[in-house]
Parts: C-alpha cells; structure tokens; sequence
C-alpha cells in the first residue's frame, strides 16, 4: 500500500479526541512511508493530519478543488498540491491516487466522498479498502444503519463487509493492508 487518501472534517469537532486521532494516524502513515492523499486544507481534521504526516517525515498530497484555493483554507506548507477544477475531478483525482481510504469524523463532504468511493467498489470499478477510524464511537449510529440496509435486502452482506472499521489508527491500518474484495459485484450472483 503506497498512498491512503483521507477524508475527514474541515472542522476538528467537540471532542479532543477526534484531533488526537488525525495527528496518530498522520504520524502513523509518515512511518509506514505510506503518502496522504487528502482534500488540501490547513484547517480542521484535514489540516491536523497533513501537518502530523510532515513532521514525521511523511509525503503528503493534497487536492483542493480551485474555488477553495482560499489563502485561509488551502495548506501552503504541501510538497504536492493539486488544484483541480471542481469537487468531481478532486474525488476522481484521489480515488486514482489512491490504494485504499479511511474516514475520520467529518460531516457531508467526509461522509459522501467516502460514500461514492464505497459505492464504486461494490460496483466493481475497484477492489480498494476502505475503512472507517470510529473514535469515540463517531461512527455506531452509522455502522448500525449499514446493517439495517444489510438487513432489508437493499446490500449484499459481502458488500456490507467492504465497510473495515476500527477504533485505532494501527488496527484499522492493518486491516486495510489484509483486506480482501469481494468475488462478487452487485448484479452478480
């Protein structure tokens, strides 16, 4: 695994705990010598794991659509930044740059971004991991909802399975780095 894109808030949250997650797994992925791939920002959950990935020594790329190339948002400290001309190219350019994905807490832009990414693997498009970091159980309400959906026929269960979840960077890092897809697409059985 070569490069891992996260999304996360532009927002660090109420907790403490939600910075304290970005800042281990930044720093955990410079140690891996695996690059970031994230959305470019300097601010919020996005800022705070692309500073930790480059104080330990970490690659970082980031893709920031052009109408968010704002002074105050974009991160100018990026050895690789992309600015691209909308949010369809920057979700494209990432998924491309990518080997697997993992959500911190966010909001919309975390949770559809990853979403369409979900979504392209169930349909075969790709075979990336995809993982979900719960901290503080962020994410319960929604790994309860996916079930549901399991459960009312609407996914299959080997693509509820594509959905890795874990409360730790290096737990969900290691899963990743085991997973493996689904023989089946969705209309396929």
């Amino acid at each position: 695994m070569k490069r891992i894109a996260v999304y996360c808030g532009s927002n660090q949250g109420v907790r403490p705990e939600y910075a304290a997650a970005a800042q281990a797994l930044g720093a955990l992925l410079a140690r891996e010598k695996i690059e970031l791939v994230y959305g470019g920002g300097s601010v919020g959950l996005m800022g705070i794991v692309a500073d930790a990935a480059l104080a330990h020594g970490g690659h970082v790329i980031g893709v920031i659509p052009e109408k968010l190339n704002m002074r105050e948002i974009i991160h100018h400290g990026l050895p690789d930044l992309r600015i691209v001309k909308d949010m369809h190219e920057r979700k494209a350019l990432m998924a491309e740059l990518a080997d697997g994905f993992i959500a911190l807490p966010g909001g919309y832009g975390t949770f559809e971004e990853f979403f369409e990414v979900l979504a392209w693997s169930q349909l075969g498009w790709h075979t990336k991991p995809f993982g979900l970091l719960d901290i503080a159980g962020f994410y319960r309400s929604l790994l309860v909802f996916l079930d549901q959906t399991r459960n009312e026929g609407f996914i299959r269960p080997q693509h509820r399975e594509l959905v890795l979840v874990a409360d730790d960077a290096e737990t969900l890092l290691q899963k990743l780095k085991e997973f493996r897809p689904p023989s089946e697409v969705k209309w396929i059985k």
